[in-house]
């Protein structure tokens, strides 16, 4: 499938395996993804008859996502953090799609260079303060509020010292995090690619695994911290017995974003950034001894076998990923975005109480309405289909 890219005359080519459509389907689930160096958030799903869809929304620098079923969407951006609703009840579409995400508040914090965004067990969000070297949450009256910082970092500084990019929650707190390296310095982090990644441990605030290579996006999943080393390709689980990072995966590209679903993960692939290769990383190293080149897609693993079942490749304009989620029992979603006049159209209405007031004092009762949504004069058009 090729289609024109509304920004650039570069083109979109999508290709994937056989059988993803047939996996998508069984599945019954959507996916989204961000990528922040093309400023897009997409929704992969598919159309009546197997059409694999890929619904596209621009936001600026788009990165962390976390879906709370398929009722809500947060997105974090490159000064705000979003909140976008479901307004489609299940069971409902709105022209072919069944899941109709719209922005309905949004946090400024400045650019923090947020990465990884999760919520806590309060349902607040938390997110990772990469700029600042901190994990952080939302203030009333300033631009974020700090909850933990690395043992190494000695002070709060707008420096990016150790590239703090990842968090896992486990029991609604936040439990790991990742950082490309152990120091201290403004940019330090950009000399200790190689093997200068850590996991920590939030809650006893301790580096737990060291002498990885620019780790990402750790998930607590099936009673098992999950992470990406990214500068090796590997797809793997932190072993406490032994204080080893066990490679389940690889994966032929810079690895970012993660998410599970039953027996699987979903893995992120990214090219080099600006046609410069993985110089210094295990990565080259790993891709020139296979014969391969780095994609930029995701690949569907299947956490028993360590085999990739399925795969999406992503060609031409797009080549790096940030963060992937599932949108679970979701067919086929949209969102809304701001570059045209779809947010002034769309207007929903939520249903009256059951006990609604009289003009003679008395109360009756009557059966709330559906949510009432505002038809547009215009259909959707960022929508791509193979």
């Amino acid at each position: 499938m090729t289609a024109a890219d509304s920004q650039s005359s570069r083109p979109l080519e999508i290709t994937c395996s056989r059988h993803f459509v047939t996996w998508l389907q069984e599945q019954q689930l959507s996916l989204a993804f961000t990528t922040y160096q093309t400023n897009r958030l997409f929704l992969v799903g598919l159309k009546p008859g197997g059409v694999l869809a890929f619904f596209e929304r621009l936001f600026e620098r788009p990165m962390g996502l976390f879906p709370v079923a398929r009722d809500r969407l947060y997105m974090s951006s490159r000064f705000q953090l979003w909140r976008f609703e479901n307004i489609l009840a299940p069971g409902t579409t709105h022209q072919g799609y069944d899941a109709l995400y719209v922005p309905r508040a949004s946090y400024t914090t400045g650019d923090l260079d947020v990465h990884d965004l999760a919520l806590d067990g309060d349902g607040q969000p938390v997110f990772v303060n990469t700029l600042y070297s901190c994990l952080a949450s939302l203030s009333e009256q300033h631009s974020f509020r700090p909850i933990w910082q690395p043992p190494f970092i000695s002070k709060l500084a707008p420096e990016d010292r150790c590239h703090l990019n990842g968090l896992a929650i486990r029991a609604g707190k936040p439990a790991y995090a990742t950082a490309v390296s152990r120091s201290d310095v403004a940019a330090g982090w950009r000399q200790r690619r190689e093997q200068g990644g850590c996991l920590l441990d939030v809650q006893a605030n301790a580096v737990v695994l060291a002498n990885l290579s620019m780790p990402h996006s750790p998930r607590w999943y099936r009673e098992r911290l999950w992470l990406l080393n990214s500068g090796t390709g590997d797809l793997g689980y932190f072993d406490p017995q032994c204080d080893k990072f066990v490679p389940v995966a690889f994966c032929p590209g810079y690895l970012r974003g993660l998410a599970f679903w039953r027996d699987w993960a979903i893995v992120g692939m990214s090219k080099p950034r600006r046609e410069r290769t993985f110089s210094g990383l295990v990565l080259d190293n790993r891709l020139q001894s296979k014969d391969a080149e780095a994609r930029c897609g995701f690949a569907i693993v299947n956490l028993t076998t360590g085999n990739i079942d399925h795969w999406v490749s992503l060609e031409g304009v797009i080549t790096e990923l940030y963060d992937l989620q599932v949108i679970p029992t979701v067919t086929r979603a949209m969102s809304v975005g701001f570059r045209t006049d779809e947010i002034l159209k769309l207007i929903t209405l939520e249903a009256m109480p059951t006990s609604v007031a009289r003009s003679d004092h008395t109360l009756e009762t009557s059966k709330p309405p559906s949510p009432e949504i505002t038809p547009m004069s215009s259909i959707f058009p960022n929508s791509l289909s193979i």
